[in-house]
């Protein structure tokens, strides 16, 4: 593989690496997992790096591929997510240690996000992370008007959730 793309994904990858961190957040329940789900996403953005045109922000590219990776994962397994063996890329990447302390505070929100379905989990984290309906349209591969739709039914499911 070409260095200069090598330096440039590693680069990318750690400046954006948070967005990783957050997904495996909602799509697990343990330190393993959570790991381990980093771990595979990290392999399928490499494999699909070069592939990576720039018609959109890298860090849309990196939501779209975290989040595909992790709902595949997630209906896979439900419980376990299996990961694949790291290539000679893995230490060439500088993975900072994860710091959970806003995550603590939101536990409560994240356990209600967990009993939604895969779907409406990408919508809420996305929307959380104050993207437009554009771009959460986009980065999910539905149309804007279905985003709000769906949207609007989520937050009534999370309402009923939180305040039984």
């Amino acid at each position: 593989m070409n260095k200069e793309l090598e330096h440039r994904f590693v680069t990318e990858l750690e400046n954006n690496q948070n967005i990783v961190h957050k997904v495996c957040s909602l799509y697990t329940n343990d330190k393993d997992s959570h790991n381990d789900l980093f771990q595979e996403i990290t392999i399928q953005l490499w494999k699909a790096y070069p592939k990576f045109r720039g018609d959109s922000k890298f860090s849309t590219w990196m939501y779209r591929v975290a989040l595909n990776t992790a709902i595949t994962l997630y209906r896979k397994s439900k419980r376990r997510v299996q990961t694949q063996d790291y290539d000679s890329v893995v230490h060439k990447i500088k993975a900072d240690p994860y710091d959970d302390t806003e995550e603590k505070q939101l536990k409560l929100m994240y356990d209600a996000v967990r009993e939604l379905g895969d779907i409406d989990k990408a919508l809420v984290f996305l929307y959380l992370e104050d993207k437009n309906y554009s771009e959460i349209a986009e980065t999910l591969g539905i149309t804007e008007v279905n985003a709000r739709v769906k949207m609007n039914r989520v937050k009534t499911k999370l309402r009923t959730i939180l305040n039984p």
